[in-house]
């Protein structure tokens, strides 16, 4: 998933390796790309060495882009080759049970403006089908053993089985909107936080009477 990430953001713009971090988390968020100095460029090395990537130039590093206890050492920029867009090609036209899981979804689906419609469908509804096992193991564990399980125990089985419910939907809204060959609502400036109305779905992190 890296791999993918990396080939996908140096197609947009070279970067060195505290650019491709910060856009790692702006593209993917914080918790999905909690990526460490120490796993980003090995796998920069590696790409590298398949020819995937190459060095482009080489810039002084600020005080702030150097990771502590390290030596201040320029900055490589990196780029993109031709054989790394065919590997890029590759890994986004993937649709294999590992697009389903929480990571591997969430990088696939920040790259879906590249990725062919009958790809997005096919991880959209493998997602949705993972997270529906999910939320029915929720539902059994909490219709089998509630009564065995302290207050906090068992509300935060109800929060994943409503984190789930709410997934569930907003996939099922992504999955028509896919067939029906529409992209996702982008909220419109000045509205008030892109706010929906109330006929439509919650969006993840929300339930309906949260609302105002």
């Amino acid at each position: 998933m890296l791999e993918l990430a990396i080939l996908g953001l140096l197609q947009e713009a070279p970067m060195h390796g505290y650019e491709l971090r910060k856009e790692l988390t702006a593209k993917l968020g914080a918790i999905r790309a909690a990526i460490s100095y120490g796993s980003l460029y090995p796998t920069l090395r590696r790409l590298q060495a398949a020819g995937w990537i190459a060095e482009a130039a080489e810039t002084p590093a600020t005080a702030e882009e150097v990771p502590a206890l390290t030596s201040r050492r320029g900055r490589v920029v990196y780029t993109i080759t031709a054989e790394g867009k065919e590997r890029f090609a590759q890994l986004i036209a993937q649709a294999g049970p590992e697009t389903y899981d929480d990571t591997g979804f969430g990088v696939h689906f920040a790259f879906f403006a590249r990725t062919d419609q009958a790809t997005r469908l096919r991880i959209l509804e493998g997602r949705r089908r993972k997270i529906e096992e999910r939320r029915e193991g929720l539902r059994d564990v909490l219709g089998r053993a509630a009564e065995r399980l302290d207050a906090y125990t068992l509300e935060l089985q109800r929060h994943g089985l409503d984190a789930c419910e709410r997934e569930v939907r907003w996939l099922e809204e992504l999955i028509a909107n896919e067939r029906s060959g529409r992209a996702p609502t982008v909220p419109q400036p000045g509205t008030a936080g892109g706010r929906r109305d109330n006929t439509s779905p919650p969006p993840p992190g929300e339930t309906r009477n949260e609302r105002p």
